[in-house]
């Protein structure tokens, strides 16, 4: 298969070819034990260095592990892919998509933080068109740098679309 030849490595218009720019896998924190156990992990109590939720971190680390196992298993494993014309859920170990998101589907993206995802530096991901939900991305690590990077390829899209929308009616 032969592919479109690029002024700029991994650059090209959504016309031609879509590029992905960026994926992030959901961690431990998009389930609800992820959540319960970071909720305990983040109790305070104690003496000294030696808290309650220490001592549940060390209790519980094969649940931990097992947890984020689970979630890299071929049937199981999920990615969130951001490419130059949407926004996608992908599952499988040869992906699939199961969700996705056109970059003109929505017009802002809120971060969710539920508790338990806080002590993993973790939210949701949140698409909206107007006051609707689109699609939501759970668990995302460090959700505000996948954010930004969502709404710039957005940008970038749109602008290019204006472009093209001026050109066609005769102006520019």
């Amino acid at each position: 298969m032969s592919r479109p030849v690029q002024s700029i490595a991994g650059v090209s218009p959504p016309e031609v070819l879509e590029t992905t720019v960026m994926t992030v896998w959901p961690s431990v924190a998009s389930t609800g034990m992820g959540r319960m156990l970071g909720r305990l992990y983040r109790l305070r109590s104690g003496i000294g260095p030696l808290t309650t939720g220490r001592l549940a971190l060390l209790a519980t680390i094969p649940i931990g592990l097992l947890l984020y196992l689970s979630l890299r298993l071929p049937w199981a494993i999920t990615r969130y892919r951001l490419t130059n014309r949407r926004v996608l859920v992908e599952q499988g170990i040869n992906p699939s998509v199961r969700q996705f998101v056109d970059l003109s589907g929505f017009d802002s993206i809120d971060v969710e933080v539920d508790p338990g995802q806080e002590w993993y530096a973790a939210g949701d991901l949140v698409f909206r068109r107007g006051a609707t939900q689109v699609l939501r991305l759970a668990g995302v690590s460090r959700p505000e740098s996948f954010r930004r990077t969502c709404l710039e390829t957005k940008q970038s899209f749109t602008s290019i679309e204006v472009l093209r929308s001026r050109t066609a009616a005769g102006g520019v």
